[in-house]
């Protein structure tokens, strides 16, 4: 039996949160947890988490996605998030995912930028009848 294999097609999503409460911002426990429960809601597996404090203040929080990463990078001191989710496939939603992300830290203050990666398959219509 041959494993099936992806398609070699994903969606890139880079974003900036702003007007965030320095205190989530600066907690390492509560970015895992969350970051870990937007990815799962919007659809993609997560394998691994891995979190760093920095000191005086700041957490990177980066997740290996089955579908590839997500990562946050804090400024408390500006209230403001750096985020970074690329997912393979057509399962996950990176969008969906900066949006819950957005949600689960109180604003509504994101710029964002979604790019197509890779090869995207468009299957011809059927022209049956015609």
């Amino acid at each position: 039996m041959t494993a099936e294999v992806g398609l070699f097609a994903g969606r890139h999503v880079l974003a900036e949160l702003h007007e965030v409460e320095p205190a989530l911002l600066d907690d390492a426990a509560f970015l895992r947890t969350t970051l870990r429960e937007v990815m799962e809601s919007a659809g993609a597996t997560v394998v691994g988490l891995q979190d760093h404090r920095f000191e005086p203040q700041g957490v990177t929080v980066l997740a290996m996605l089955a579908e590839s990463h997500a990562s946050v990078h804090t400024y408390p001191e500006l209230g403001a998030m750096f985020v970074d989710v690329f997912t393979c496939g057509e399962r996950a939603d990176p969008e969906l995912a900066v949006r819950l992300l957005a949600e689960a830290l109180g604003t509504r203050s994101v710029i964002s930028s979604t790019v197509d990666r890779g090869h995207r398959v468009v299957l011809p219509h059927n022209n049956i009848g015609s």
